[in-house]
């Protein structure tokens, strides 16, 4: 369960802890319900979802003339407006409204020219669906479709006043969606970047200290377990990205980003990084696998040592990303990928040529590069 975002002094952020105490004394099994639905962002959206649906109700039936007529529209615009984030929330809602007014404007161009009958149903349809595979209409592509039916068939002989009430009654929803969303405590998803971002270095030094003790065993070793992580590490690393994009969203447009801010630009920079040793520990993990179970790929004997101290040294690397000791472990990995080089070059006349340990060594040099790159970065911006 996501641990809930540290509130903005003042109101907001007193809800926000008055909430959390009261989620957390509930019964065990309540709260283990709520972690399975989505823990406290979950329970925070459909509050607010629920709210906004309310006002927009008490609005609808407010307003002048004709559209009052049809105020549950409005419930339904604040519906479809409510995302986990205020940028979110305003892209979709757009979209949703544009792909709206683009069904009502495609209805009335077949009522004025065609008239209601059967063929006009299947017309609208055709034509609507082509209309909604324009570019950029993102979640308002169903809503094409969907908006010009309604005219046609709901509103019928009384499409004018429907369309009227229809569009304006989803906008004050969504207005008000929108207005909720950025007032009542807007999350911001940055405490899962930094878990996100360790648990993704500490993995992928875990793995390159896993597979250096195995060279160490009886060769091929007995534990392969290492062997099927590589693809786990990029899947990871896919999640961390999108963790990364998901608070870079939630930061847009919402006020509480004045009272609680995070550097993202060091995060997307360290995730770069992270994610090009994860592609070399992954292709590293992919051929040390494939020595194991093929006996026409060999690793000469006197190079595992030195292999197993280079994949230490890189390990320990990684796990300094974006430490002050950094430079210091990047200069002694440096030197133990060196060493594993110059074995490898001289056990080529006096054993079988590694291939596979060659291999290993440009992608240890990779990953070394991109630490380093960061590093350089890091030095420029503090300059």
């Amino acid at each position: 369960m996501p641990e809930p975002e540290t509130a903005p002094a003042g109101t907001p952020g007193r809800l926000a802890r008055s909430i959390s105490r009261f989620v957390d004394r509930l019964p065990a099994p309540m709260r283990r319900y709520g972690q399975q639905i989505g823990g406290w962002q979950r329970i925070q959206l459909a509050f607010k979802t629920a709210l906004a649906c309310g006002i927009a109700w008490i609005i609808a039936r407010q307003l002048p003339g004709e559209v009052a007529d049809y105020p549950y529209y409005a419930p339904l615009g604040a519906l479809i407006s409510m995302y986990s984030t205020v940028a979110d929330s305003v892209k979709t809602s757009l979209q949703t409204l544009a792909g709206l007014l683009l069904g009502i404007g495609l209805a009335w161009l077949l009522l004025l020219t065609v008239g209601l009958h059967v063929l006009t149903v299947s017309l609208l349809v055709f034509l609507g669906v082509l209309v909604a595979g324009l570019p950029r209409l993102g979640a308002g592509r169903d809503w094409v479709p969907m908006a010009a039916l309604f005219v046609l068939l709901v509103g019928g002989s009384d499409a004018g006043d429907y369309s009227l009430g229809y569009a304006v009654q989803m906008a004050v929803g969504v207005l008000v969606g929108i207005t909720v969303n950025f007032l009542l405590i807007p999350p911001l998803n940055f405490s899962a970047v930094g878990r996100s971002l360790q648990q993704l270095q500490s993995d992928l030094a875990g793995q390159l200290e896993e597979i250096a003790e195995a060279l160490l065993e009886d060769w091929p070793p007995e534990r392969d377990e290492w062997a099927s992580n590589g693809e786990n590490i990029v899947r990871l690393s896919e999640q961390v990205r999108q963790a990364v994009a998901t608070a870079d969203r939630s930061r847009k447009a919402n006020p509480r980003r004045r009272f609680q801010d995070r550097d993202l630009q060091a995060d997307w920079s360290n995730l770069r990084t992270l994610e090009r040793a994860a592609f070399n520990t992954q292709d590293i993990t992919e051929v040390l696998g494939a020595v194991i179970w093929d006996d026409h790929l060999h690793i000469p004997t006197r190079v595992l040592e030195p292999m197993s101290e280079a994949l230490k040294a890189t390990a320990a690397a990684v796990r300094s990303l974006a430490a002050e000791d950094l430079q210091e472990k990047l200069d002694a990995a440096s030197a133990a990928q060196q060493q594993l080089t110059t074995e490898l070059a001289g056990s080529v006349t006096t054993e079988t040529p590694g291939t596979a340990g060659g291999y290993v060594a440009v992608s240890l040099d990779r990953i070394l590069s991109a630490l380093r790159r960061q590093l350089d970065d890091s030095t420029n911006q503090q300059r």
